[in-house]
């Protein structure tokens, strides 16, 4: 089914705890939630093709309007067709405005009212992105989910400093909100951010549902807080959020905290991790995770994960795929990352299974369990 316009709809609530099934229609194909999104920044997932993409179960991806701004720049994208056109992706495509990039160039940016101005990261150019015009980069590209501008805070971070820049992400997001032409087919979705405060986070949601965006994001988290300090603002904050809107963590890709935020009621996820992993030989499997340069496979026959259905599962052994990283060869790359994304893409099949037949709290537990140990595989036989 496509649908010519955005619309989300909530379809189950698993009654062992807050996790949620949904459905997001978009004008380029339907996302069944809770979804995890490869991260496609400069218009690919790195080392795969958009169609191994999703033959491997992707039904998003996640680009980035910082760097296909800076290169080859929206403009261009826009003439030859749109990100999807340009890309060959025909799914839906989230964009995120390029706040946790800008953030992350600390020393090449100014921050103020107005929006960021900034050098790029290729050629030291002077830049300027204000909310506005994140909007009007991304309407250009032809994204289907659009992210507002925001400040993405560090940690540690005082309640102060938090709170400035809590005023400054609002303002921002009410300009984002005005700037979003009405009848175009494109989501909006905001920004809730406010540090590691609950009662920041508690006025940051107030404040940006207020305005009615078509979703709503947790921003300003794995930024080098502790783990339970991430999962104390999820728990705190997910249940604040409109029921009837998608509710994105932003940034958080470890499958166990993946299995966790959907236990408190998150839909969406997007992380470097699996791609990143795969490139520098750290494979995740149902027993455990495999550092592939480790002797130890030298002569190890068997697959990654023998209950995994994935190409490189079926046809390549652990001896091969240590050859090939060892070798610096471009394969062990594309063969790595096609495990690590179906392994993720699996993971979500097996959430969302587990939320339908209303199993999620021991699903949870149980695979929170196989992660404390790699002496059995973790299986789950549905009821």
């Amino acid at each position: 089914m496509m649908s010519n316009e955005y619309k989300f709809n909530l379809l189950k609530k698993d009654p062992t705890s807050r996790a949620r099934l949904g459905k997001i229609f978009t004008p380029h194909g339907d996302v069944d939630t809770p979804v995890f999104m490869p991260v496609g920044t400069q218009g690919t997932v790195k080392s795969v093709l958009p169609e191994w993409v999703r033959e491997l179960g992707a039904e998003i991806i996640l680009s980035n309007t910082y760097h296909l701004y800076l290169r080859p720049g929206h403009k261009i994208i826009s003439r030859l067709g749109g990100l999807h056109r340009f890309m060959n992706w025909s799914g839906p495509i989230l964009t995120d405005s390029g706040g946790f990039q800008i953030y992350s160039l600390s020393n090449l940016r100014k921050i103020n009212e107005g929006g960021v101005l900034f050098r790029s990261h290729i050629d030291g150019s002077k830049q300027f992105i204000s909310p506005e015009q994140a909007v009007e980069i991304q309407e250009a590209l032809g994204s289907d989910i659009m992210m507002c501008l925001d400040e993405c805070t560090p940690y540690p971070i005082s309640f102060a400093e938090a709170e400035k820049s809590l005023d400054l992400t609002l303002n921002w997001a009410r300009r984002s909100r005005k700037a979003k032409k009405d009848n175009a087919p494109h989501a909006l979705f905001g920004i809730i951010q406010g540090g590691i405060y609950p009662a920041l986070r508690k006025r940051g949601v107030e404040e940006t549902t207020c305005l009615g965006f078509d979703g709503y994001a947790l921003g300003g988290l794995s930024v080098g807080e502790p783990k339970e300090m991430l999962m104390e603002i999820v728990e705190g904050t997910t249940p604040l959020l409109p029921e009837d809107s998608p509710r994105y963590l932003m940034g958080v890709g470890m499958p166990g905290d993946i299995v966790e935020c959907v236990y408190q009621g998150i839909d969406m996820f997007d992380c470097v991790i699996p791609t990143r992993c795969a490139r520098n030989g750290l494979l995740f499997t149902n027993r455990e995770k495999i550092v592939i340069k480790n002797s130890r496979y030298s002569d190890d026959d068997s697959p990654l994960d023998s209950s995994c259905d994935c190409y490189t599962c079926r046809h390549y052994s652990r001896a091969y795929l240590r050859h090939l990283f060892m070798s610096r060869e471009i394969l062990a790359m594309i063969l790595n990352t096609i495990h690590n994304i179906r392994y993720y893409m699996h993971l979500l099949e097996m959430i969302r299974k587990a939320i339908s037949n209303g199993q999620y709290a021991a699903f949870r537990n149980n695979f929170l369990k196989s992660q404390s140990t790699s002496d059995q595989p973790f299986v789950w036989a549905d009821s």
